[in-house]
């Protein structure tokens, strides 16, 4: 059972149920964690602005999707492994492909350096080494592809520690961690 509930649309403000109906209008559902979230709107807000201004940078949905199961599995988030599994096939990835971002992994250079940063940004908070900088910049991956791994990092961690903390009911096919 939920820590933290999902919103209740009866009580939610007007603000609060137009922007979850927008989000049902994009995704087709409200996924739970966005019903989460509603609890606070600042939450709310935050999440949805992030999560939209990551997808104008330069990274493809493909690789947002692979880093979302990297750092995902890092932070072994059931509720994300799940939805971004699903979420990735619907951006083109495979089973194969899927279970490799899991892992940091990837077949093209650019983004197996992708998946590699953002694991080590979680594993080691942030932390990095020149050497590692070295490495990213060796896979193809320039200064502002860092910044956007960064980006991709935190959003991602938002939603893992809120789903940890919440612990929001996986309305998503559920994938084993």
């Amino acid at each position: 059972m939920a820590r933290i509930q999902t919103i209740n649309r009866e009580t939610a403000s007007a603000e609060i149920n137009a922007t979850l109906d927008t989000v049902k209008a994009k995704l087709g559902k409200v996924p739970n964690l966005i019903a989460t979230f509603a609890q606070a709107p600042v939450a709310l807000n935050a999440y949805l602005s992030l999560s939209e201004g990551v997808t104008k940078g330069r990274l493809t949905a493909k690789q947002r999707e692979s880093l979302a199961l990297a750092i995902g599995q890092a932070n072994s988030c059931q509720y994300c492994l799940s939805a971004h599994s699903l979420i990735a096939r619907g951006a083109g990835l495979n089973s194969e492909a899927i279970q490799a971002a899991r892992h940091a992994g990837a077949n093209d250079e650019v983004t197996d350096g992708l998946l590699k940063l953002a694991v080590k940004i979680v594993q080691q908070r942030g932390v990095l080494s020149e050497q590692d900088l070295s490495e990213a910049h060796l896979a193809g991956v320039d200064d502002g592809l860092i910044l956007e791994v960064i980006a991709n990092v935190a959003l991602n961690t938002l939603t893992n520690y809120t789903n940890h903390i919440a612990q929001t009911e996986i309305d998503f096919p559920v994938v084993a961690v």
